[in-house]
């Protein structure tokens, strides 16, 4: 999961690295770039939207070679807390595809307003995916809904620090799940993937090597591998951060 593509623009030399210095099999997920979620009003008050075309296709350019190279699993559009679910919110949810095409788009909600069936039903008739996120249980937050509206499941796990409106971006993801928490996933993990053609999941508490250690945790707990290497238990019990 690419996220440097949210601070900037993706530029195809780069991109086009990224591909021949990986195996055929290794596959990206790229993040939008701010000025498509996070920056794309043109007042204060965020009640007039930006054009954001020009924006969209230079994206779009920039992840060509992933795209030819069939190596992009998909675009997350990761939108703000304040990104609230009003009509004109909603058209520029609608208009995303047209935006970028051959592309399969996958969003995310960080408001919890969005929890609602309409919002559910334009992702599935536009054939956007779902971003089923855990974060912490907050008032604004959304909460852990499994649930596809693609033929793409995505999970984020952002972990779950009380402190998330009150501290640094930096510790915002400052969290590691126990093997308890994780245990709560495998149900819906499984449920939603099912029938899926693609499954992506991503730990987002990388503050402290807290994502490598809970990947190979759930990876054990999916039974994707047998055994862990020496060095990955040294991850998973903190010896190596």
């Amino acid at each position: 999961e690419l996220n440097f593509t949210y601070y900037a623009m993706p530029v195809p030399k780069t991109l086009a690295s990224m591909v021949s210095r990986t195996s055929p099999g290794f596959g990206f997920v790229v993040r939008s770039n701010k000025d498509m979620t996070h920056e794309i009003w043109q007042d204060e008050d965020r009640r007039v939207l930006k054009d954001t075309g020009d924006v969209f296709k230079a994206f779009r350019e920039g992840i060509g070679p992933l795209v030819d190279a069939g190596r992009l699993g998909c675009l997350l559009v990761q939108f703000p807390v304040f990104f609230y679910p009003v009509p004109q919110n909603f058209d520029y949810l609608r208009k995303m595809p047209k935006l970028m095409p051959g592309v399969p788009l996958v969003v995310e909600f960080r408001n919890r307003a969005w929890l609602r069936q309409d919002a559910y039903r334009l992702l599935e008739e536009t054939g956007m995916g779902y971003c089923v996120v855990d974060e912490p249980k907050l008032s604004r937050l959304m909460p852990f809904e499994p649930r596809r509206t693609s033929d793409i499941a995505y999970f984020r796990f952002h972990g779950r620090n009380q402190n998330w409106f009150s501290c640094s971006r930096e510790e915002r993801y400052n969290y590691l799940y126990s093997s308890a928490e994780l245990g709560e996933f495998i149900k819906p993990l499984r449920s939603v993937s099912e029938g899926a053609g693609s499954t992506f999941v991503f730990f987002n508490n990388c503050h402290a090597g807290a994502a490598a250690r809970n990947a190979l945790m759930m990876k054990q707990m999916l039974e994707l591998v047998d055994t862990l290497t020496p060095q990955q238990t040294r991850v998973v019990e903190g010896l190596i951060p």
